[in-house]
């Protein structure tokens, strides 16, 4: 199993194939349906995103509040689909990849490929051991989303799957 260390920079996604496990570290920012709308408003007005998009991985969660003791309660992938009408123009604009659940678009795939991304999967049902990789977690953007605010986590030995790698190549049946 590979171990990275995030942001994840170009080079670094470009060595990754289809179907490698890995473990990350580092910083990922969540953000669900709502918060990719808000993003792509701020964009459309010349605004800035809430944080800088280069190299940096989306995750499609929304984190449930922590139990006592805990940073973080489950944080559990949602389904990536979704954000196929928001994931070209951020990896087009540096995003460094996502992490989500299920299949991603063709139009998705080739963002993917041009910018030299990444896609991961992680497992549906394995929210509480996502949380458990969460070590430090802060709104940056849009509380008013509650859950699917955008949230800086700071995690640890995140698993995952390399689902789509930068040449194109992905583990779901084509």
């Amino acid at each position: 199993m590979k171990e990275l260390n995030l942001p994840l920079g170009e080079e670094e996604a470009r060595g990754l194939s289809a179907g490698e496990c890995v473990l990350l570290s580092g910083t990922i920012y969540t953000a669900r349906d709502c918060a990719h709308r808000r993003m792509f408003e701020l964009l459309d007005r010349g605004e800035p995103l809430p944080f800088d998009p280069n190299g940096a991985i989306i995750y499609y969660a929304g984190p449930c509040p922590a139990p006592a003791g805990k940073v973080c309660g489950s944080c559990g992938p949602t389904t990536s689909a979704r954000m196929n009408v928001f994931a070209p123009r951020l990896l087009d604009l540096g995003l460094g990849g996502m992490i989500g659940k299920g299949e991603m678009s063709e139009e998705t795939r080739a963002a993917i490929v041009r910018n030299g991304k990444v896609y991961f999967a992680a497992i549906g049902g394995a929210g509480a051991l996502y949380g458990t990789a969460i070590k430090e977690m802060e709104c940056v953007a849009f509380p008013e989303l509650l859950s699917e605010a955008i949230y800086r986590l700071r995690v640890e030995r995140f698993p995952a799957v390399v689902a789509i790698d930068a040449a194109g190549n992905t583990v779901y049946f084509r």
